[in-house]
């Protein structure tokens, strides 16, 4: 099997010129532009400087995309490029030339999950064959943000299919658009769902920065698996606007990146009120974070951080190592560390019945915005999985699907009691009472334990994770590479109550540059293998 590093000779330690710019003008010894691994703020220094321009940048990222993605180890993360790629870069080049720079995102490619709504030339469609078809009328709210910045929106990012929401016996990572992404670390181990793409290609350094979405997990669990930063906002502080759903209660995008400055500056780039999401009217009335600011490398000095244990620990010994050594880390840094701490409350299964009474009433409203696509209702697509279940349906089926249509209206009082049961459960009696019991600032867990091996037999087998409680309460979490077993990445998550996001950016930095766990993965085919 190629090693990464030697594929990364299509591109990853060049010395590039912009093409527009007289040869007198570029140093000839300037030094090669890195790809590899490449922060936003290097490659726009690239760019300033000539070294660079954002059309070649994006060119060399098709080339790996080509080599790596659909090619060589095929990943299967990027589940359709765009046509328009080049064209957009060329148009921000010239922009630049003209000294008109949008901001720190300015030319810098990105990939969106193909669960986010685009009005071009690609199709939108949560993975599915049954949404193959025209594109959307208009943009999410999220891509009409990062076209304003000035990001080359590249390609759609393979995913779970329909965000990992159809079947209890799924195995992440897998469409039947796309096919299985398989995690770059180790390709027989799993991406996790279910933006499975997202974590794989960015961690495999197909494009700068990604976005993600995440009902419960869906952005954190491919950023631990694949050794990336992930942040899952609070909800509303990013639209969800043409993104299609699970739940209005839970949804969210956010960015998956390789640091955590790249994903601060995706973060203040996407978040925003949105009048075709109501959620957004409640960031409204909340301060204007400066992620930027919140970039301090002293930051947990002195931060009262609590550690839950529980059934958030004890996945496997090897990750329960990791997690004591950042533990310790945080002490060493200068943080007041209070362990454990009991999230007595937390969660229980009502979330489950809350999230199939939304994604009926959700999903059957977004198709309905749809033209150009067989179905129109969640019924439909059940429908049109039976018919054409050799493609849809080989390996899993759509149980939750099934459960999903029984439900009701959400007036139905089994729906409005199981949503105020959770929300109670994971904000009055679970975050929100751990932090005032205490007086934290924030909360910190093992993210999950390493990457499985993908079973498209029996389904995933992960040992357990801790997203849950800052799903279902709406509440933030970020996190951020803590150390590895065997190679394969390992997560600690931050947690903290609505809209503090800057806070946990400040002590997911600081965490960060006093460690260094990131790194790039090799491609082995296996964890001992080569």
């Amino acid at each position: 099997m190629r090693s990464l590093r030697v594929l990364s000779l299509l591109g990853a330690l060049l010395a590039v010129s912009c093409s527009d710019t007289p040869p007198a003008a570029t140093a000839p010894n300037a030094p090669a532009v890195a790809i590899e691994d490449a922060t936003v703020d290097a490659l726009q220094q690239a760019m300033t400087k000539g070294q660079l321009t954002s059309r070649r940048l994006t060119e060399i990222y098709l080339e790996r995309i080509d080599a790596i993605d659909r090619k060589g180890p095929t990943l299967r993360s990027v589940i359709e490029t765009n046509p328009d790629a080049l064209s957009i870069a060329d148009a921000l080049d010239r922009e630049r030339r003209d000294n008109k720079v949008r901001g720190p995102l300015h030319g810098i490619p990105v990939l969106v999950k193909d669960n986010l709504d685009t009005a071009d030339k690609m199709m939108t469609t949560a993975g599915s064959l049954a949404l193959e078809g025209p594109a959307p009328a208009r943009d999410a709210f999220v891509v009409e943000r990062l076209r304003a910045a000035g990001a080359v929106l590249l390609g759609k990012a393979n995913l779970s299919e329909w965000a990992n929401f159809r079947s209890t016996k799924s195995a992440s990572g897998w469409s039947a658009r796309g096919g299985l992404v398989k995690n770059p670390y180790a390709l027989d181990r799993n991406a996790c769902g279910s933006s499975s793409g997202t974590g794989a290609s960015i961690a495999a350094n197909l494009a700068t920065v990604g976005i993600g979405t995440e009902t419960d997990g869906s952005i954190v669990c491919p950023s631990s698996a694949n050794g990336l930063v992930g942040i899952k906002p609070t909800v509303g502080l990013v639209s969800r606007a043409g993104i299609v759903p699970i739940s209005h209660s839970q949804d969210t995008a956010g960015p998956m990146t390789r640091t955590v400055k790249d994903a601060a500056l995706v973060l203040a780039a996407i978040a925003g009120a949105d009048p075709r999401d109501a959620a957004t009217r409640a960031s409204e009335g909340q301060p204007r974070a400066d992620y930027l600011a919140a970039l301090d490398v002293n930051g947990l000095k002195g931060a009262r951080v609590g550690v839950l244990r529980g059934r958030f620990a004890g996945y496997s010994p090897s990750a329960d190592r990791v997690f004591e050594a950042a533990v310790a880390k945080l002490k060493e840094l200068g943080a007041v560390i209070v362990d454990p701490v009991d999230l007595a409350g937390g969660y229980d299964d009502s979330e489950l019945q809350v999230l199939q009474y939304e994604f009926k009433a959700d999903l059957n409203a977004y198709l309905a915005t749809r033209t150009g696509v067989p179905v129109k209702s969640l019924a439909d697509v059940i429908a049109f999985n039976e018919q054409h279940r050799d493609r849809e349906m080989p390996h899993f089926g759509q149980e939750l699907f099934i459960a999903s249509e029984k439900k009701g209206p959400l007036t139905d009082k089994a729906y409005r009691d199981a949503l105020a049961k959770s929300q109670r459960l994971a904000r009055e009696e679970g975050i929100d009472k751990a932090l005032r019991t205490h007086k934290l600032d924030a909360l910190v867990a093992l993210t999950l334990n390493a990457a499985w091996t993908t079973d498209l037999i029996n389904g995933d087998h992960f040992m357990g994770a801790s997203s849950t409680p800052a799903a279902v309460a709406g509440y933030p979490s970020i996190t951020v590479p803590a150390g590895d077993v065997s190679g394969l990445p390992i997560g600690m998550s931050w947690m903290g109550p609505a809209w503090s996001e800057a806070r946990l950016i400040k002590y997911a930095y600081a965490f960060e540059q006093a460690t260094k766990h990131r790194r790039a993965p090799d491609l082995r085919a296996t964890v001992m293998g080569k």
